[in-house]
């Protein structure tokens, strides 16, 4: 059985939007790891819903990638980033 190539989509790298490089710095990274700086950011900040941690609460820069949406679920956090990254 063939190995399992790497999804290129995953590993190109993407230039993430202004509101979101204060988050994650302004250097074009692959989506996976845009992936894991927001959770890095998001816990070291604790901003994991405490009752739900399927759920995100955002402060004020996670808000502006966020649609400016209060709380948002971890599947809906991927989609939202998705439109700040190119």
């Amino acid at each position: 059985m063939a190995a399992r190539k790497p999804n290129a989509a995953f590993s190109k790298a993407l230039t993430p939007s202004t509101d979101l490089a204060a988050i994650v710095g302004s250097t074009p990274l692959p989506r996976t790891e845009v992936v894991k700086k927001l959770w890095e950011y998001i816990k070291g900040n604790n901003l994991q819903d405490e009752k739900n941690k399927r759920n995100i609460n955002a402060d004020e820069k996670l808000k502006k990638v966020f649609d400016g949406k209060q709380t948002v679920n971890m599947f809906e956090m991927t989609k939202l980033v998705s439109k700040h990254l190119s």
